[in-house]
């Protein structure tokens, strides 16, 4: 880990060097700066993995430099420190790793270290997957990544071998018999005159898989062909990787709420969202509130720390994953009336109003009703 610091005053540098090279280990401090103008140099130079930066220097103070580190080298993380707390939103805001109170305690200089190795590692996981695995995307339509190559998106002989593939990798590493996949795909005819119909779709299925490179994913023939079974073969799925990170998250604070936002930003659309297989909705409806629970969590920290803008930007990307969401439009009617923004409110209410009402045939309900009339008669 390469880190750079960052004080106009040198006891400060020289005591928070000597404290983090004494309690942590894997740590390359590689410069020390006492000038903005030429840490910003130095970061450009280096290109450490973290800086710890003080929030008042002369010249330029921390946060201006921050912003300038971001705009420069989004990469690298930051870490605050200074002894006035009134500066954490602020700091929050710049998408800073954490913030750490002078006189720096070794308990909470720990914590703070933690947090980096965590999000640093989450990072090389993350390049690691992206360059080194192959990668099957389910997120709204299935599409293919191979090493270092560009994402594909799969193109099937027919619909058919598209949906026999898309269920087999619903139930990868299940043995799925014959009659389930006949009745699924040919439900109208009977099963003697179908059986041919699905080798073929088999076949193609194995032709796409070998075109597009995946022909490390294999599907294995039961006994006398009664059945199919899919292997990944080291592919690893967008889905099954999210879900896996997501559960890992029990709480979002001022030092993890970056990492928590990259997480959900990783749900990109609905479990195979563009196609129209009413066996997928199970799973389809699982990671769908799963991904709306956590976005919940972290309105409420918003709300907490009083960021209306990320609120609302939060808020509105709820609504454009789920149009359907009622709460998504009255949070926004909310914000804006705090706001005086009768436009706002306005176009959100109708929104709603044509979303329920015109395109799913229900009425809004009743407590949105009313405060939306409340309101209205609050302006006359």
């Amino acid at each position: 880990m390469k880190v750079i610091l960052v004080d106009d005053e040198q006891l400060a540098l020289i005591g928070l060097k000597k404290l983090l090279e004494k309690e942590v280990s894997d740590i390359e401090i590689v410069a020390t700066y006492m000038n903005p103008t030429d840490a910003m140099a130095g970061i450009t130079l280096h290109h450490p993995d973290v800086v710890f930066l003080d929030v008042h220097m002369p010249e330029l103070d921390g946060m201006a430099l921050g912003r300038q580190i971001q705009e420069a080298t989004p990469d690298i993380e930051i870490i605050f420190v200074t002894s006035h707390d009134q500066y954490a939103v602020h700091a929050f805001e710049l998408q800073a790793l954490d913030y750490v109170m002078k006189p720096i305690s070794i308990k909470r200089l720990k914590q703070t270290v933690i947090r980096v190795q965590d999000k640093l590692s989450m990072k090389q996981k993350g390049s690691s997957e992206n360059t080194k695995v192959p990668f099957i995307y389910c997120f709204n339509q299935i599409r293919f990544k191979l090493p270092n190559q560009e994402i594909q998106i799969a193109k099937w002989r027919t619909s058919k071998a598209q949906e026999l593939f898309a269920y087999l990798l619903h139930h990868r590493n299940q043995m799925v018999h014959r009659s389930v996949l006949l009745e699924m795909l040919w439900p109208e005819l009977e099963e003697d005159k179908t059986v041919h119909q699905l080798y073929t779709a088999m076949y193609h299925v194995r032709q796409t898989l070998k075109s597009y490179g995946m022909d490390m994913i294999t599907i294995q023939s039961g006994s006398l062909e009664a059945g199919y079974k899919l292997e990944l073969g080291g592919a690893q799925l967008d889905s099954e990787q999210w879900e896996r990170e997501i559960r890992t998250w029990k709480g979002v604070d001022l030092g993890t709420v970056d990492a928590y936002e990259k997480v959900l930003h990783m749900y990109t659309g609905t479990y195979l969202g563009n196609y129209e297989y009413m066996w997928a909705e199970p799973e389809r409806e699982s990671l769908r509130y799963l991904w709306l629970y956590h976005m919940k969590q972290l309105s409420l920290f918003y709300q907490q720390q009083g960021l209306v803008e990320k609120l609302i930007e939060h808020t509105q990307r709820i609504q454009r994953m789920l149009p359907d969401e009622e709460e998504s439009y009255f949070t926004l009617m909310k914000l804006y009336a705090e706001m005086d923004n009768e436009l706002g409110v306005e176009e959100q209410y109708r929104l709603l109003k044509t979303r329920m009402e015109q395109d799913l045939e229900i009425p809004v309900r009743e407590n949105i009703s009313k405060w939306y009339q409340d309101w209205s008669m609050g302006l006359k």
